[in-house]
């Protein structure tokens, strides 16, 4: 029987896992379940209705949890030789990620709802079934790799291939979670056009489907729009750091830190440079912009740590982690009373917003994330 590394051990035959594959009905996740079928574990395919009031196609390539992806991940499990099942969890991603994702924007800050989902969805609600059911592992087509240490724990690791490397979205799993968790596309250095040519040779239909982009419940990528539509417009001043208006905007929801285009201010600053998104303060709603140089920020805190293993003793040396296609940034962290982390940046870097995730890692090991509440300045800006 062929395997992958790090796939979860188990008391059946030795190696044979009785597995769930989460396809979504997109190519990495019908590769990964084909991958876990042909290793000969004893695999069943589900995907997850997340969506209400799914649509019957897709718009584009955006989203995930349309009619159409269901039927596709069915096609997919049928070439495998798998069973399949569609389960709803609409309410609890209504719930778990939708709501927080509505909640967090209102309150200024900017949320990953993919994290969300990987922790609430389908490594917390899916697992849990799964678990309930009888089955050893969740499988998914995420690109991230896991390695099992001598004394049997597991650690997550990036994936071989840097440039698909998704392990940043993963990182609020933790040990129990990854005990029970198998990425059999992690290890593989090839690129995605030769993903779609084994689909192809494999015979799923999906082989040249697009990849869903941006946020899957937002299917026309319209996110101020959906914003609106939830929480209103609310006129606000947009100012500079004195606190002169600028402008006017219809809900400060509309804008992320860091942001340059769309700010509908009418006159120039008076060095004639570019002005950006420096603050968001849902209290006032207010939105405050200014030069590119105080964007800079030296370091911060973060709460809600989740730590892949064992919590980090006393301060340490990593690489952080702090967009899902940013690079990485060399800091030093310290978790503060068990709640809270403190980090600070070896060169200051550049947009960082409450609401985002920090993960850290060491080398290309994964070590936990959190979920930045605070920032500070590298350097006052004169004016």
């Amino acid at each position: 029987m062929t395997d992958f590394p790090g796939a979860p051990t188990g008391p059946r035959d030795g190696r044979r896992l009785r597995v769930l594959a989460a396809m979504s009905g997109g190519v990495d996740s019908a590769v990964a379940a084909a991958r876990a079928a042909e290793a000969g574990h004893d695999v069943t395919g589900v995907h997850l209705a997340l969506s209400a009031n799914p649509q019957s196609f897709r718009t584009g390539a955006r989203g995930c949890c349309t009619i159409e992806d269901s039927r596709d991940a069915r096609r997919a499990a049928d070439v495998i030789g798998i069973p399949f099942y569609v389960w709803d969890l609409a309410e609890r991603f209504r719930e778990d990620v939708v709501e927080d994702f509505i909640a967090e924007y209102e309150a200024g800050r900017t949320p990953n709802p993919c994290l969300r989902c990987n922790e609430k969805i389908k490594f917390a609600a899916l697992l849990d079934k799964a678990l309930a059911l009888g089955f050893d592992a969740v499988c998914t087509g995420h690109y991230a790799t896991i390695v099992t240490r001598e004394d049997g724990s597991r650690e997550l690791h990036r994936a071989s291939d840097m440039a698909k490397d998704q392990s940043y979205v993963l990182g609020v799993l933790d040990e129990r979670q990854l005990a029970h968790a198998m990425f059999p596309l992690g290890d593989t250095l090839t690129t995605k056009d030769e993903i779609r040519a084994e689909a192809e040779r494999r015979g799923l239909a999906v082989a040249k489907k697009p990849d869903s982009h941006d946020i899957c419940f937002i299917a026309d990528g319209d996110t101020q729009g959906f914003l609106a539509k939830h929480l209103g417009t609310a006129e606000g001043d947009i100012v500079d750091e004195d606190g002169r208006t600028l402008g006017t905007h219809e809900g400060a929801y509309g804008f992320t830190i860091g942001q340059r285009k769309g700010l509908r201010i009418g006159h120039p600053a008076p060095d004639g440079k570019p002005r950006y998104v420096l603050d968001i303060s849902p209290v006032n709603n207010t939105v405050t912009v200014g030069p590119v140089e105080a964007l800079d920020v030296a370091a911060l805190t973060a709460i809600k740590p989740r730590w892949c293993g064992a919590s980090p003793a006393g301060p340490g040396t990593y690489t952080a982690q702090l967009r899902a296609h940013g690079g990485e940034t060399e800091v030093t962290a310290e978790l503060i009373g068990g709640t809270e982390l403190r980090v600070t940046f070896t060169e200051p870097v550049r947009g960082v917003a409450p609401g985002q995730a920090i993960v850290l890692y060491d080398d290309t090991r994964v070590v936990g994330s959190a979920t930045i509440a605070t920032t500070e300045r590298a350097t006052a800006v004169a004016h």
